[in-house]
């Protein structure tokens, strides 16, 4: 009987994952993975809001008991301040727009998780992640593919999957729509079977990310000036980790007319504020990058490429530059391309790879 470790995080999704896997013969054990100090969990508890709390733990354990199998926890909290918070406040502080979900993919779900299960001599581990994974014989890889529910696609967090992580990594939810995930939950008589979906970031549930970097690295970030795209002093911001490309609310300037932020400079700490027009770039830069259907790109592919986990995937074309960094040039502009954030590229469903755009 093959053994598979299933990530839980207390909701529906990843207890439905569980429950299938163990329909299906395998022998299954529940792992939550503890991200925070205990002091975090409670503030994060408070909002209702987080995937992490005290609450969810006993979920996901309450799920394991009805079903039969067990159910443990994981100290992972070193890994993923190192990995996932360190990084997401860093990056704010050199003025980029971080995901940490692809972070905590890249460094924690997929890695430590799926070490520590083979450790265990486990054979797989599961998570209810909406994607698709198979093995393909034409051309000996595996591939990462879009779920049956589009509309739940996840895929643009996973595309840092490597070869071997694909191969001992299970999806159970990638042929079933949401609403089918809930109606098993209810059938079955899960206590989760109607819990809302976790929407904020984890380790930061009221949204506040500069009232977070403050906290967690113990930095005052100076204000400095809003400029104009021609450098003209427009007026004082508050601190570049308040802003973001593409923001238009809460910019604490009236200019007599909507303006939106269309750089972030560490440097001369200056925010550029322009028109929407400004927001428009055809080209891209991107490093960091992780190939998954094709083990290299020596010449131009044609694909379809998103900048953000919401955005529809726009027809591009990619380019391997050397060094480790790729250019994608789309064929329309697109709006808010932001330096920190993923770049994901398809081929129909399948996902070519991804890195993270300079």
């Amino acid at each position: 009987m093959k053994k598979v470790m299933v990530g839980m995080s207390g909701g529906v999704d990843s207890s439905v994952a569980a429950m299938l896997l163990r329909e299906q013969g395998y022998e299954v054990m529940g792992v939550t993975l503890k991200l925070f100090s205990d002091e975090d969990i409670s503030e994060a508890q408070k909002e209702g809001k987080t995937c992490c709390a005290l609450s969810d733990v006993m979920d996901a354990r309450s799920v394991a008991y009805r079903l039969g199998f067990e159910h443990i926890v994981f100290n992972f909290r070193d890994n993923f301040r190192e990995h996932v918070m360190k990084q997401f406040a860093e990056s704010y502080l050199c003025g980029r727009t971080p995901n940490p979900c692809i972070e905590c993919n890249c460094h924690v779900k997929f890695d430590k998780m799926l070490r520590r299960a083979l450790e265990l001599e486990y054979d797989y581990i599961a998570t209810g992640h909406y994607a698709v994974n198979e093995y393909d014989e034409a051309s000996g890889r595996w591939l990462l593919k879009r779920p049956a529910d589009r509309s739940k696609d996840q895929t643009y967090v996973l595309y840092s999957l490597t070869q071997e992580q694909l191969s001992h990594t299970l999806f159970p939810l990638g042929g079933l729509e949401k609403s089918q995930v809930r109606e098993l939950a209810e059938r079955a008589g899960l206590v989760n079977s109607d819990k809302p979906d976790s929407q904020d970031i984890c380790f930061v549930p009221d949204g506040d990310y500069a009232g977070f970097i403050r906290r967690f690295t113990g930095t005052d970030v100076p204000g400095g000036d809003f400029v104009d795209t021609e450098g003209k002093v427009l007026g004082k911001h508050k601190g570049i980790i308040n802003y973001t490309v593409g923001q238009r609310k809460h910019l604490g300037i009236s200019l007599g007319k909507p303006a939106y932020v269309v750089r972030k400079d560490v440097m001369s700490n200056t925010v550029t504020l322009g028109d929407e027009a400004d927001l428009y770039t055809k080209t891209l830069i991107a490093d960091d990058f992780n190939l998954i259907s094709v083990p290299e790109l020596t010449e131009p592919m044609r694909v379809t490429a998103k900048t953000r986990y919401s955005q529809k995937e726009q027809p591009a074309v990619v380019s391997y530059l050397g060094d480790g960094r790729y250019m994608v040039e789309f064929d329309e502009p697109q709006r808010a391309v932001t330096s920190g954030q993923a770049v994901v590229l398809y081929d129909g469903d399948v996902v070519v790879g991804g890195g993270t755009i300079i």
